[in-house]
């Protein structure tokens, strides 16, 4: 059985500081792990891992690559179309992270200001859909992954970072002055998590 696991999407997937794979979801993609051994009688059953982005994880899902993804991934009618779920585990909403002190304290003050986001997520999606929505004007650009959409941030080349609020309360813990950021502005569509299958 292959895991699918995300290196930055603390505190569901992420590195430790051995560069192994931890976190809430690696955890209950392990619970998993053991009941498939237990009902299988497949105590010798072999466990891979293989990290996944939010851009490859459902066509690596998709193609046989991974079995199970553990990360933090949202369960919609439109990832259902190509993937199934098991039951969702946590519920979150788009926030902003910007560093404290910025006049971005809502949504719309980030009117003709530059946004990142990590590409292949809903987030990314919504943040889009919102601009063209509320014509606010703002660039939106797109990471690889959250580490990289807050170093996008951090490195003063976007305002702020828009992702699921536990996600970007997770990199702040982290980061190494979490004071120098502040998460902002109202949650924006809610987000269900929930571990992904192949259909």
């Amino acid at each position: 059985i292959n895991i699918g696991h995300r290196e930055s999407s603390i505190p569901f997937s992420y590195l430790d500081d051995k560069a192994q794979p931890t976190g809430f979801g690696w955890e209950i993609c392990g619970k998993i792990v053991d009941e498939v051994k237990k009902v299988t009688g497949r105590a010798d059953l072999k466990v891979t891992t293989q990290s996944v982005t939010s851009a490859n994880r459902i066509p690596l899902m998709q193609n046989g690559t991974i079995d199970i993804e553990c990360g933090s991934t949202t369960n919609n009618s439109d990832r259902q179309k190509q993937v199934a779920f098991a039951t969702n585990y946590f519920y979150t909403g788009t926030r902003l992270l910007v560093k404290a002190g910025s006049p971005i304290k809502a949504l719309a003050d980030l009117a003709g200001k530059k946004v990142v986001s990590t590409t292949g997520t809903t987030n990314y999606r919504i943040m889009r859909s919102y601009n063209d929505e509320k014509k606010l004007g703002f660039e939106l650009l797109g990471a690889k992954d959250h580490s990289e959409s807050q170093l996008v941030v951090q490195s003063g080349r976007a305002d702020a970072f828009a992702m699921d609020d536990i996600l970007l309360y997770g990199l702040r813990a982290s980061s190494a002055n979490p004071a120098e950021w502040a998460v902002v502005g109202e949650a924006l569509q809610v987000e269900p998590y929930a571990i992904m299958l192949r259909k």
